[in-house]
């Protein structure tokens, strides 16, 4: 009898350890392609808020406005997007209960005028010492200024703290692996962003080493992708490409970084980004759509760059590759002013004489009236 039970004991051991070493993997083409078919053409944009200046502004219960939220969305649906890129933090997950209740209130207002959010897990971009609490007011005359990390670099460093950000991944995901109100789950947003002009090595040099902060998470987002699908995430999964390379460097695995072929290789669905001239943007898609795969740009338009709605929505149109923007109303994020405002603040109130992004001014008015117009004839609105 005894020789029973520890028989039977060890085969339910052998099992769980199987079931733990089991490589979940990404959804094949036909999987990710089916899914798609579904799908409208896909356009919206990288929301906050006007009034959060970041995601923890945004969803920490004494902030969360779904006033605000709605009045917002609905701007969205009037012009006829139905997609939002939203971020999320780890740290939010302190207060589990509370976070996923804003979170699921969030989703039904976005249902509510029918937009599916993509939802991003982490993010490598600005402020790598994130607190919760009151944030910061925005740093007059400079682009994003409170924007932070998720996880920041205390975390990124010590893995005593990798069980919380699994247990963040897992509970977020499983919350809402069925939920048909959510678009994907962006695992990470631009991972191998070393932010050099701004925390990095440039400017503040408050960022982690640019090797050591790389090679950290090109170990830990295989990982997290597999957090993910552990959690039964419903949704597919994509982490997106933001270095602008030539076409050929796309189809050929040879010249991805190590990085990018993590992303590559896990990712359901391709996205990247594409802050450039719409005659790069017709050169890139033919590139991805060798992986034979959805593809969406989850970031893009910034005038300066020459990178905007009336030139690229056709053309993204044209081979339905979703298009995503960054910003919608302007706020605190302070994303109308350039990139480079960090080293040429815009004080005293200046404004630059184009705006970098954003698709309407606080008051509701649009920034360019011609660029909601080129946004509903690209949506059928």
């Amino acid at each position: 009898m005894k020789r029973l039970s520890f028989l039977v004991l060890l085969f339910i051991s052998t099992i769980s350890l199987a079931q733990q070493n089991t490589v979940l993997t990404r959804w094949s083409a036909a999987k990710a392609n089916a899914w798609y078919a579904k799908e409208p053409f896909l356009v919206g944009s990288n929301y906050a808020p006007a009034n959060a200046i970041n995601e923890l502004e945004m969803f920490q219960a004494e902030n969360f406005d779904p006033a605000t939220i709605d009045k917002e969305l609905a701007m969205a649906e009037s012009i006829g997007m139905n997609t939002m890129r939203v971020f999320l933090h780890d740290l939010l997950w302190q207060d589990a209960a509370g976070f996923t209740k804003r979170l699921d209130q969030f989703l039904t207002i976005c249902a509510k005028h029918k937009i599916w959010p993509m939802l991003v897990l982490f993010d490598s971009c600005w402020d790598p010492y994130p607190k919760l609490g009151k944030q910061h007011e925005p740093t007059p005359g400079i682009h994003n200024s409170g924007w932070v990390q998720s996880p920041g670099a205390d975390a990124l460093s010590d893995v005593s703290q990798y069980p919380r950000l699994e247990a963040y991944v897992k509970g977020v995901v499983g919350a809402f692996k069925n939920d048909p109100r959510i678009l994907a789950w962006d695992t990470w947003n631009e991972p191998d962003n070393a932010n050099d002009n701004n925390y990095g090595q440039n400017y503040l040099k408050t960022e982690l080493a640019k090797d050591r902060k790389i090679a950290i998470i090109t170990r830990l987002l295989p990982q997290v992708f597999q957090w993910v699908r552990s959690a039964g995430a419903t949704q597919p999964l994509t982490s997106g490409v933001w270095i602008y390379r030539s076409p050929d460097d796309w189809q050929n695995a040879a010249k991805w970084s190590p990085m990018e072929k993590v992303q590559f290789e896990n990712s359901d669905i391709i996205t990247f980004h594409q802050y450039s001239k719409p005659e790069d943007l017709e050169k890139v898609i033919p590139a991805l759509q060798t992986f034979g795969r959805p593809i969406i740009c989850t970031e893009y338009m910034a005038r300066g760059v020459n990178s905007k709605f009336q030139t690229h929505l056709p053309i993204a149109k044209k081979a339905k590759i979703g298009m995503i923007n960054w910003g919608f109303v302007a706020g605190k994020t302070q994303t109308f002013l350039p990139w480079d405002s960090w080293q040429k603040p815009y004080v005293n109130g200046r404004e630059p004489a184009v705006w970098f992004h954003e698709v309407f001014k606080q008051d509701g008015t649009p920034v360019d009236p011609a660029e909601v117009t080129a946004i509903k004839q690209a949506t059928g609105k």
